[in-house]
């Protein structure tokens, strides 16, 4: 009843905002003598702010118009290159017309389906974007998708992912960010077990949860406390009418907010109060920034209940994965089948969602992956966010993945033996990196981490 409860909540609020927008535009009425003044400002501010925290949030779009390849401005536009009825496959198309004919590495990002929409990574894509063809998972709200379209879990996930890189087509490129990197090895997994023809060129995982053993979190240890008949009896509801999805379980995306906020709470409350004062002091850049974060922020999408618990009880609490224990349809998943995939792990040191190591992991797992293929790099200064968000990301870690990218295409098509050596760090900074604290012998991680030792690491 709470997804009742909440509808409810949203209908009762309707004429109450309604009439505190009235207010607003009441009160900021220019030929208003009380717009002018400290009361009528902060009333304005106060509005403004109930607004922003009572309105439902819907889909976001990615916005992305246009695109600067070697200087020139290159419109873009958006195809649905392939629709699922619980994903489509969006793909980032450069006109030609502008930039010429280019052969840059195709690459498939596999955005998380863990309560935000796939624009969540806007910043990823655009960062990626210049220099690669981009192909993006845009995963479908469950609350839109009819019961008739049938169950999602994690199994058709992971399908859905091996359907896409097939797809796309030889030498492309996977990228996950946070949830799907562990349907992402186990979809590369399963298509070397099976010798397809069409295997991912390299994969590369963004703060994964590959094994929640290494540096739990809150979020781990909490998922690993409750048992998986508490997540379904407590946080598992059924879609309410008029929605398409009318009686579907799911595990509501308001729920999914609410903890994340309250992980959170005393900076999110922080921050409207900032956003109050900006308001009074009429600095629009602030109010912007403010706005802006928080209309992606406060988008959440349903995610099918089969889906989340199946993920809650394999990745989080059974840790079959890592314990070489998990079944795909019937068949033991075995990531040392893979030998055609270059592996990439990328970790942010200030991670308070997936910790350190976790990402790590999957190179313990891909013992046939060449070790010149191996690479791993922890982002020093960054939490979960700035891994695929931000300056760092732009000026760090996306350089590196470029390179990477490139020394996997350089390498399978010449057929040569061992990777051409690419350093960006030499660009990027005149002195090595130094070893993080964390990496240190007695740092508390039980010698977990950097037990593989790649020969050709960007980190060092």
């Amino acid at each position: 009843m709470n997804y009742y409860a909440y509808e409810m909540a949203h209908a009762f609020m309707s004429p109450v905002r309604f009439g505190v927008q009235a207010l607003r535009n009441t009160l900021d009425w220019p030929l208003n003598p009380m717009a002018y003044t400290a009361a009528g400002k902060n009333m304005v501010a106060a509005c403004e702010v109930f607004e922003s925290i009572t309105r439902r949030y819907g889909k976001p779009e990615f916005g992305i118009k246009n695109v600067s390849v070697n200087g020139v401005d290159v419109p873009v536009h958006e195809e649905i290159a392939l629709a699922l009825p619980f994903c489509n496959l969006i793909h980032f198309v450069r006109d030609e017309t502008k930039s010429g004919k280019r052969n840059d590495p195709k690459v498939l990002i596999i955005a998380p389906m863990s309560g935000h929409y796939a624009t969540l990574l806007r910043g990823t894509v655009e960062a990626m974007l210049p220099e690669h063809e981009i192909y993006i998972t845009d995963w479908t709200d469950a609350r839109n998708v009819p019961i008739a379209a049938g169950r999602f879990d994690f199994d058709d996930f992971v399908e859905y992912l091996t359907h896409f890189v097939r797809f796309i087509g030889e030498d492309t490129h996977v990228l996950a960010v946070c949830q799907p990197a562990v349907p992402a090895l186990v979809a590369t997994a399963v298509m070397a077990a099976r010798h397809e023809d069409i295997q991912p060129a390299s994969l590369i995982l963004m703060g994964g949860p590959i094994d929640t053993r290494r540096n739990p979190t809150k979020v781990n240890e909490l998922a690993a406390q409750k048992s998986i008949t508490w997540f379904e009896q407590n946080v598992v509801m059924t879609v309410p009418f008029p929605h398409a999805g009318f009686m579907r379980p799911v595990y509501p995306g308001f729920m999914q907010l609410t903890g994340f906020m309250t992980m959170n709470l005393e900076r999110h409350m922080n921050a409207h109060v900032e956003l109050f004062n900006n308001l009074v002091k009429g600095d629009c850049d602030s109010v912007r920034q403010h706005q802006t974060f928080y209309e992606e922020y406060l988008s959440v999408m349903d995610l099918t209940a089969e889906f989340y618990l199946q993920t809650v009880q394999t990745v989080f609490q059974e840790h079959l994965l890592p314990d070489r224990k998990l079944m795909h349809r019937g068949e033991l998943v075995d990531c040392s089948a893979i030998t055609k995939t270059a592996l990439m792990t990328i970790e942010g040191e200030r991670d308070d969602i997936c910790g350190l190591g976790q990402t790590e992991a999957a190179h313990d797992l891909c013992t046939s992956v060449p070790s010149d293929e191996k690479v791993h790099y922890v982002q020093a200064g960054v939490g979960h966010y700035g891994v695929f968000n931000g300056t760092r990301w732009r000026t760090e870690i996306q350089p590196r993945i470029r390179e990477f990218i490139r020394d996997v295409n350089y390498k399978h098509r010449s057929n040569e033996q061992a990777t051409r050596a690419s350093r960006p760090t030499r660009v990027l900074q005149d002195a090595l990196d130094a070893a993080p604290e964390w990496r240190k012998k007695g740092s508390g991680l039980n010698g977990a981490n950097g037990s593989h030792a790649p020969e050709t690491t960007l980190a060092k």
